[in-house]
């Protein structure tokens, strides 16, 4: 179909709401270096993106084009399913590209996380890709006409509105969902996240909040005794006991990672997106932590939700939880390193929770620690003017045809826009939102608020399409 490309396999996922939705797997030869001729010459990669033509009208119908993020492309296929929902309607072609070092789309392979490759890792590069794939596409199926509308949640949210920021030419709306686009920002306040996801936790009982801070004095405490750190490996069901004040200080970051995710995706039904949760996880959690008397058991309890107790003799707090430059967490395997990376670079991300504006231990991170951190792991420094520069920060008065959609369950929300900076930019507050609930397909227990938010932003949708071929 694409002379560019290679067609793999057909792959069948099944979405949240119940419908099975195929892909074709295609690959495209992209530069690795769009932007230095010299430095890696003609050297290409295959970027892998997804596609699915059976709603679309050729040549007619818009190209709905979602802009990929922090790991592979079919994680995200399978858990946007409102672009599916929607797609229909308009006769749209629907393609998922994924993001240049993630996934299968590795341009040096196993090599690619070493010096000098890592330095190709960055938003300007994935955005060309993004832009030389949609360019190549609407030649190779005749669709130069056809409008194309951008989706993306979280960072892929940000490339969303980045990629209308960059190239108008090309992509006439965007959809950016949870995307925290202001952390650009060299001043950004930090200081929200683990307090959000505090007030979470205390909406549902401020009891919960309190238990969760009484068990962390607790834990403090016997940690320093004799055996103390097996008896807290031992409560919490380690693989294998901790030893040092080292590992304890990564047991911390590992509960309080459990207790992030469980906020941002604190959705209203069972979901197997960031881990097999069961529906308003953060309920459940303070369930456990509330309903026993032993509150080091409810708090072991609550982190097993998202690492799975139910189906893992032990954990592994080394396997389960990897630290790096975001605090809020960078996956496992190639896809934390190749986010640590972004984070030491050109995303800043939230500081570290102090135990005061939220329930957690202090476990700092600070500007200092961070560049102290990147120095060391991967020899740069961050360029926190750079990206303020190239990517608008807070600055985007001129910007136009995008929803910027934001859940007030969403830590992530102050990060993003959540006041219109001009009547061409729409933003949508989801009251009782996880993290960009909106993009994925409807369902059931869905609150009438994200039914609202997706009939607001089909509708401006409609407008866009409408608007670009008036002007064709």
């Amino acid at each position: 179909m694409n002379s560019y490309g290679l067609l793999v396999i057909f792959q069948y996922l099944s979405l949240i709401c119940g419908h099975s939705v195929p892909f074709k797997e295609l690959f495209l030869d992209q530069h690795v270096d769009h932007f230095n001729f010299v430095s890696f010459g003609q050297k290409t990669f295959k970027e892998r993106y997804l596609i699915q033509d059976q709603w679309w009208k050729p040549g007619v119908g818009p190209i709905f084009f979602y802009t990929g993020n922090e790991g592979p492309i079919d994680t995200f296929w399978d858990n946007t399913g409102f672009v599916f929902d929607i797609a229909p309607e308009f006769n749209a072609l629907v393609v998922f590209a994924e993001h240049r070092f993630y996934g299968k789309s590795l341009p040096f392979g196993n090599q690619s996380f070493s010096h000098p490759y890592i330095g190709l890792l960055s938003i300007e590069q994935a955005l060309g890709d993004y832009a030389v794939l949609l360019t190549t596409l609407k030649q190779e199926l005749n669709a130069t006409s056809c409008p194309v509308i951008s989706f993306g949640g979280s960072y892929g949210g940000m490339l969303s509105a980045y990629i209308r920021f960059k190239y108008p030419n090309l992509v006439a709306g965007s959809i950016a969902a949870s995307a925290p686009i202001y952390l650009l920002s060299a001043d950004s306040k930090r200081d929200f996240f683990w307090e959000d996801v505090t007030k979470d936790f205390n909406a549902v009982s401020p009891k919960c909040v309190d238990r969760v801070r009484t068990a962390f004095v607790q834990m403090d405490i016997t940690s320093r005794k004799p055996e103390g750190l097996k008896q807290l490996s031992s409560t919490f069901g380690l693989c294998k006991p901790m030893t040092s004040k080292t590992d304890y200080r990564h047991f911390l970051g590992w509960i309080r990672n459990a207790f992030t995710y469980l906020a941002m995706m604190d959705y209203p039904y069972p979901t197997s997106f960031m881990g097999n949760l069961p529906g308003y996880p953060v309920k459940v959690a303070c369930g456990l932590i509330l309903n026993t008397t032993d509150v080091l058991h409810g708090l072991a309890q609550a982190s097993a939700i998202f690492y799975n107790g139910t189906k893992q003799p032990c954990f592994d707090i080394w396997n389960d939880f990897i630290e790096c430059a975001d605090p809020t967490g960078c996956g496992l395997g190639f896809d934390s390193m190749a986010w640590d990376f972004q984070a030491c670079t050109e995303v800043h991300l939230p500081a570290g929770s102090n135990n005061m504006t939220d329930m957690f231990p202090v476990l700092p991170f600070t500007d200092d620690i961070r560049n102290q951190y990147c120095q060391k792991k991967w020899g740069v420094a961050p360029r926190d003017l750079w990206s303020q520069a190239q990517f608008w920060a807070n600055n985007i008065k001129s910007a136009s045809n995008i929803v910027f959609s934001n859940g007030d369950l969403d830590p992530w929300h102050r990060g993003g826009v959540i006041k219109p900076p001009n009547p061409s930019v729409e933003v949508i507050l989801i009251e009782g939102g996880a993290h960009h609930l909106d993009l994925r397909g409807k369902n059931k227990d869905d609150p009438s608020s994200v039914v609202a938010a997706r009939n607001k932003e089909k509708a401006l949708i409609k407008k866009w399409v409408s608007e670009y071929r008036a002007s064709a």
